[in-house]
């Protein structure tokens, strides 16, 4: 019997962007036993399968933690308080106290012996003084140390790669961990107040579109540079992290750099209109410069995120049009 299908998976942060996706993939790959958990009530997650173990649970207490990994073999931890820039930089608390979930799964992890445990970090951990300059070179993972982490999400990330490292070294468990570096695509958050740049600007542009309004606001010069890695990329990258060798956090995201204005072109060319850009300087708009360097991803599996921005921007254009309909 296929290994896969006699596996029993918990989702955490089912109900949000990457886990919904996650769940959708994992199935087409074999997996029949699958719950997904997540703090929302199912009637506001992003995807929804009735075939799926679907539980409503605040995974910051550890109660319901042991319940969600009560007779499971393998934990995908998404869970987070998180969002966007705007939503990160004023929601530091908030975002620190996503430690709690990470805590409680491990420990509930290891009491149930969970056979391998993934945890979802971020590129929020890479230290400041590496993010300064727009053409960056790309951040290798040696590059999270000395420490300086954003402020508030990036340290909360960074502590927990820690405690999956202990986790692994002290008990056994096996814990796998990818930082992300900007996901995007269709049925994530575009005006939540959450959202990331490719929804918001996605959003933004839409909206010029049926305004006839052709200006649109921009949080900083547009000079900032990012990569932004699409979601079918990042739920494999995910399947294969999981079930590698990799012992060490490695960066999941995508060498294709951009700045701010770029990506606005790749939009205007894609909705074929031209729009006027409204700088707002005083927004937040986090570090100067941010890529993935994938040499160490490279090295481990052979494979890296593919997908480009203009495909993927494409696609998520094309969802919020029909949702925004």
């Amino acid at each position: 019997m296929n290994t896969k299908k006699r596996a029993r998976v918990l989702v955490a942060g089912g109900g949000g962007f990457i886990g919904g996706h996650l769940i959708k993939y994992l199935k087409k790959q074999g997996y029949e036993k699958i719950r997904a958990v997540d703090i929302k009530p199912l009637s506001e997650w992003q995807q929804l399968d009735s075939k799926v173990e679907n539980i409503s649970l605040d995974l910051k207490d550890k109660n319901n933690c042991i319940e969600a990994v009560k007779g499971i073999d393998e934990v995908y931890n998404l869970a987070a308080d998180m969002g966007g820039i705007g939503f990160i930089e004023n929601n530091k608390a908030s975002c620190m106290l996503s430690v709690l979930i990470n805590t409680h799964l491990l420990l509930a992890a290891k009491n149930n012996k969970v056979k391998r445990f993934f945890f979802a970090s971020s590129a929020c951990v890479y230290a400041a003084d590496k993010q300064t300059e727009t053409q960056n070179k790309g951040l290798k993972e040696s590059d999270a140390y000395p420490a300086m982490a954003e402020d508030g999400y990036g340290w909360e990330k960074l502590f927990s790669e820690r405690m999956c490292r202990h986790f692994a070294e002290d008990f056994g468990l096996k814990t796998r961990v990818a930082r992300f570096h900007n996901v995007y695509g269709p049925f994530g958050d575009y005006n939540t107040g959450r959202e990331k740049a490719p929804a918001a600007l996605t959003r933004k542009i839409i909206a010029a579109e049926k305004t006839k309004k052709k200006e649109i606001e921009i949080w900083g010069d547009g000079e900032q540079t990012r990569s932004f890695m699409y979601i079918d990329d990042c739920v494999k990258g995910i399947d294969l992290i999981m079930h590698s060798n990799i012992k060490e956090p490695v960066n999941l995201g995508s060498e294709e750099m951009v700045s701010i204005n770029q990506l606005v072109e790749i939009l205007e060319k894609i909705a074929k209109i031209t729009v006027k850009r409204k700088y707002l300087l005083n927004a937040p708009k986090g570090v100067r410069g941010r890529s993935s360097d994938n040499t160490l991803l490279r090295k481990y599996l052979s494979w890296e995120p593919s997908i480009s921005l203009k495909r993927g921007m494409s696609k998520l254009y094309q969802w919020i049009k029909q949702v925004e309909k």
